[in-house]
Parts: C-alpha cells; sequence; structure tokens
C-alpha cells in the first residue's frame, strides 16, 4: 500500500475526513470510504497512540476580542528549552516552538484587549534568561494554519463536509462558564464523548450537543486535525519574517496564500510586516522555494529565515 512518511492510504483518508469533520462517526467515514467501522476506529486510535494524530476543538478568538501575537524571544543558550516549555504550560500560549540554533523561541499568544495581556508586558521581559523579545499583533490571516492532506474525490468529500443541523441556531459571541469547561475538554480531545463533555459542564448531553452545534453554525469553534509534518514526508520547517512595500502587501500576502509550501500567512506589526510559517520537504527544496518561488515577489525587501528545531506546543497542547 502506498505510504506517506509513515501513514498509508487508510490513514491519510481518515485524516482527510477528521478535517472536514472533526467529529465525523466512525461508522459513517468507513461507509464513505469503504472500510469497516473496526478499521477506522483502530486507525484512529493506533494514530493518536503514537502521537501522529490529534483532533482539537479550536475557539475564533477574535469574536470575543481577543487579540492574536506573534512573540519572538532570544535567550542565553542553556535556557531556551526550559523557557519554551514554561511557556508551552501557559493557558495563554497556543503553540510554541524552538527555533535556530536553539536560542531563540516563537510562540502564539492569544490575550484579551490590544495590550497583549500579562505575558506580554510583564512576566516576559522581567524574565533574566530571556535578552531580546519582540511581538507581532496579527492584522490580517491570508492563509490559517491548513493541513496538507487531500486525498478523497469531491464525491467523498462533499458527503464528509460537516453541515450544521438546519435547525441550530447561530450562538451568541458570549461563553459562559458552563461553555468554558466543555471547551477546555475539546481543546486536549476535540473527538472526546458527550458524556464527558456533559460531565464537565455539569449538563445534560442534549444541552451540550445543542450548544456545539450553535458553536459550530456561527462559526465560533472548529476543529483542527494536529498531524506532524515528519509523518507526511516534510522535515524541513521555517518560518519567514518579511518587510514589504506597503503598497503590495495585500498582493505579497495572497501569493503566498497560494502557495502549497504556505501553512500559515499573516500582515503584522512590527519590524517585519508579514510572516509565514512554511513546509518543505528537506531544506533543498527549502531552498528552492526561497530563490524560485518567494524571491520573485515583488515588493518583498528583506526576508528572514528561522529554521524550526522542535515544536513544543501545537494549537494549545503540549507535546512529549
Amino acid at each position: 500500500m502506498e505510504k506517506s512518511g509513515s501513514l498509508d492510504a487508510i490513514d491519510l483518508a481518515l485524516v482527510h475526513a477528521l478535517q472536514l469533520d472533526g467529529r465525523a462517526a466512525f461508522n459513517r467515514i468507513g461507509e464513505v470510504l469503504g472500510v469497516s467501522e473496526h478499521t477506522i476506529a483502530r486507525r484512529y486510535r493506533r494514530l493518536r497512540g503514537e502521537g501522529l494524530l490529534r483532533v482539537v476543538g479550536v475557539i475564533d478568538g477574535t469574536l470575543y476580542g481577543h487579540t492574536s501575537w506573534a512573540v519572538r524571544l532570544v535567550c542565553t543558550p542553556d535556557a531556551a528549552g526550559p523557557v519554551a516549555e514554561a511557556l508551552a504550560r501557559r493557558d495563554d500560549t497556543v503553540w510554541v516552538r524552538l527555533m535556530s540554533g536553539g536560542t531563540e523561541i516563537v510562540c502564539g499568544v492569544h490575550a484579551a484587549g490590544e495590550d497583549g495581556g500579562e505575558l506580554l508586558l510583564k512576566k516576559l521581559p522581567r524574565t533574566p534568561r530571556v535578552v531580546a523579545m519582540t511581538a507581532h499583533a496579527s492584522l490580517h490571516m491570508y492563509a490559517g494554519w491548513r493541513s496538507r492532506v487531500a486525498v478523497l474525490s469531491d464525491d467523498q468529500a462533499a458527503r464528509l463536509r460537516h453541515l450544521p443541523p438546519q435547525d441550530a441556531v447561530p450562538a451568541a459571541v458570549s461563553l459562559g462558564e458552563q461553555d468554558r469547561a466543555v471547551l477546555r475538554v475539546l481543546a486536549q480531545d476535540g473527538r472526546a464523548g458527550y458524556g464527558e463533555l456533559a460531565a464537565a459542564g455539569r449538563c445534560s448531553q442534549s444541552t451540550v450537543r445543542r450548544r456545539l452545534d450553535q458553536l459550530r453554525a456561527a462559526g465560533a469553534l472548529r476543529f483542527d486535525v494536529e498531524i506532524p509534518s515528519r509523518a507526511l514526508g516534510h522535515r524541513a520547517e521555517a518560518w519567514l519574517w518579511m518587510k514589504v512595500r506597503p503598497s503590495r502587501l495585500a498582493e505579497v500576502g495572497a501569493a503566498l496564500a497560494a502557495h502549497p509550501e504556505v501553512d500559515v500567512a499573516a500582515a503584522i506589526t512590527g519590524p517585519s510586516n508579514l510572516m509565514a510559517g512554511v513546509t518543505c520537504r528537506d531544506t533543498q527544496d527549502l531552498y528552492r522555494y526561497l530563490t524560485e518561488r518567494v524571491a520573485p515577489l515583488e515588493g518583498v525587501r528583506e526576508l528572514e529565515t528561522s529554521p524550526v528545531i522542535r515544536t513544543v506546543k501545537r494549537m494549545g497542547a503540549v507535546l512529549p
């Protein structure tokens, strides 16, 4: 059977199915893929147990007045690892990556309001082993955390794509304590059962099911599929920090969003006004991408490339 990295054809089809609906029932996925429900459930448990696949519930923080920040830290040589681990344990960090020669950390932070919150303005600058820090607020997303798996036919994808129930009423943007308790569980396991979610929210299963339908119908809650790049045969990840002529910013951002190598691209504040996360097969592929795809873009005045050494936290969960 054909493989991509550590995954075979059935694994990849399962990943694509979960991208379309992270909470799709295994029997529905099996029916569309032409395999048994038992096979799908067994594959999912194996991939999740091996750390190759995870479904997570993600709230759109912009609907609740949160600002997304990309924070760059330079640490003393002995400190980057411990500081990255400490950042990963914080609730307000969304992702944490160890960069370059092991002395730089880049992390994503969701903070209420425009001041960047306690983490940015108070604690980080006072950490002795942090020797430099820059914080970039996200202004506009051109591409957002896309997956690289697309193996199903159009017909199969249409049968699996999540559609809210017809009676689902878009939810208000306010979240109560009951919602937050349920969302904390979904941030760790997007496929947690309704019984577990109801217990966390101290409500009935019908109530929690209806609330999830409302949040999904409003676009406030989505389910992402996390899979290590190496499992798909990609071994070179990097963050690009660009200084782009303002008149060309939207054009360059849209061009990057069309590149299959780009996972995320955003206009940001700070010394650089555009950042992008890219994934390539290897370093030679990354070199070709930079010289043949990025370099010709009109308006790019400066480009800094920061290789990713290790992902410490991905979409809300600390990784082993």
